[in-house]
């Protein structure tokens, strides 16, 4: 009986080269622009506007397909189109992204109040939303730790909106420079932004300044936190990261 032996043959790998690694880190650019810009583009809060909804140091993910596209919607808000294709339109109660009117550049993140064609007014702290008082109640303070190991409070109203949206607001200051307006009439295509954080929020109060909000200039609603680390904790004290990080806020939903 003849035996035949087989000899397993090795294929042998070819030595990746620069052009390979080249092409990889490509691919995955386009990649990670083409999930920026149309899906999921995220975002990291840097200011106190929004407490107590979202805080300093929040990461949370933006839905880039809510409310269609936009120049906005591409890194640099290149000037290659006009309006919005595929187009959505945000409920009152929505916290969204925005482009600032003034620069067309600075992101901003606020929530929706006001749609178009109505009337907005601040009468001692209270939104009087189309002559009707948006109901609000208040309910346990919200109290924060600050650098100095010194506590701050501030008195905490759950607010509801006409089509039940329902969230918290803080008020820290009685009639403060915003507690009390004019009428505001939100013109067509544009919407009425506000801060969580009512004494501390640069919004569409300050119509020099941020005003109305185009459609066009909405680049998405918040959606969920997907990362939150305490923003007084020192990046170089790498020891305690473990312990900076907010563990309840992680993978919340954006209300």
């Amino acid at each position: 009986m003849a035996w035949h032996v087989f000899k397993r043959t090795q294929v042998e790998k070819k030595p990746e080269t620069w052009r390979d690694n080249v092409k990889t880190l490509a691919w995955a650019l386009v990649i990670a622009l083409i999930i920026r810009s149309f899906f999921f583009q995220p975002f990291n809060i840097p200011s106190s506007s929004m407490k107590p909804t979202l805080l300093i140091g929040d990461f949370l993910f933006v839905s880039k397909f809510s409310y269609g596209y936009s120049r906005h919607s591409l890194p640099f808000s290149p000037q290659i189109m006009n309006g919005r294709i595929w187009d959505g339109v945000p409920e009152r109660g929505d916290v969204v992204v925005f482009k600032l009117p003034a620069d067309n550049r600075t992101d901003f993140i606020k929530r929706v109040i006001g749609l178009p064609g109505d009337t907005i007014q601040m009468r001692n702290g209270v939104v009087i939303l189309n002559g009707q008082a948006v109901p609000r109640e208040a309910v346990e303070n919200f109290t924060e730790a600050r650098a100095d190991g010194t506590q701050k409070t501030f008195r905490r109203y759950r607010e509801t909106l006409p089509n039940g949206r329902s969230y918290f607001v803080l008020d820290e200051t009685e009639n403060g420079p915003a507690d009390n307006t004019g009428v505001y009439r939100v013109p067509a295509g544009h919407y009425f932004m506000m801060g969580d954080n009512r004494d501390n929020s640069a919004d569409s109060r300050v119509t020099r300044y941020v005003g109305y909000v185009s459609h066009e200039n909405l680049v998405g609603p918040a959606q969920v936190l997907f990362f939150s680390f305490d923003d007084m904790t020192p990046l170089w004290k790498i020891w305690q990261w473990p312990m900076a990080i907010r563990y309840s806020r992680l993978l919340d939903w954006v209300e």
